[in-house]
């Protein structure tokens, strides 16, 4: 399938992930996220949009106290994650992260390959999303692209959009580079958190 087809619905994703061409999908827990598992308090709430087949980082977090809802509307790429964590305690669901009531707020939203894989005229939505969906306090946290891609999907963005996009309703406190990054990331990936402000 081409890059270029439209990437907007469940379709898309489905045939990727039946045909296997997923060579955004990461092995393993990122280090950046073992680190900060690490270094966090246990418990929480966290919502991983987009989770897709990644279901070490969903179990990663798991195992370190958090609550996770993990969402997706590719229903091959859940049937997966659900087959590969067999009894899990928390959520795996195919929601649509813009729409989809939650209830509670969460403290951490965890991004990495979901911002690439929406068209940049919605980047503002996410953000205002994002924001809407965190407790004050919380941390959008995860691995962002930062790059170049001539037939995107994945849409890289720059420091200037981020500012843009995330200055409204965020204050950037970590940003490091990625080193374990999958070939096709590789160089243009950033660990960053940024914390929830007042909304405004």
């Amino acid at each position: 399938m081409k890059k270029s087809a439209d990437s907007s619905g469940p379709a898309f994703w489905n045939q990727r992930y039946a045909s296997a061409e997923t060579p955004w999908v990461l092995q393993r827990i990122p280090a950046t996220l073992r680190s900060f598992l690490k270094g966090t308090r246990t418990g929480g709430r966290v919502l991983i949009p987009g989770c897709g087949t990644d279901h070490g980082v969903i179990k990663a977090f798991a195992d370190a106290g958090f609550e996770v809802t993990a969402i997706d509307f590719s229903p091959v790429a859940l049937a997966e994650s659900k087959k590969e964590l067999g009894n899990f305690d928390g959520k795996i669901m195919r929601a649509d992260f813009f729409k989809s009531d939650f209830g509670r707020r969460f403290d951490l939203v965890y991004e990495r390959t979901f911002l690439c894989a929406i068209h940049p005229r919605r980047w503002s939505r996410y953000a205002q999303r994002v924001a809407e969906l965190l407790r004050p306090g919380g941390n959008l946290i995860g691995i962002f692209f930062y790059g170049t891609e001539p037939d995107p999907p994945p849409y890289p963005i720059n420091k200037t959009q981020a500012k843009e996009i995330f200055g409204k309703y965020f204050r950037l406190i970590r940003d490091l580079k990625v080193s374990d990054s999958v070939p096709m990331f590789a160089g243009m990936e950033r660990w960053q958190e940024w914390e929830r402000s007042a909304m405004k």
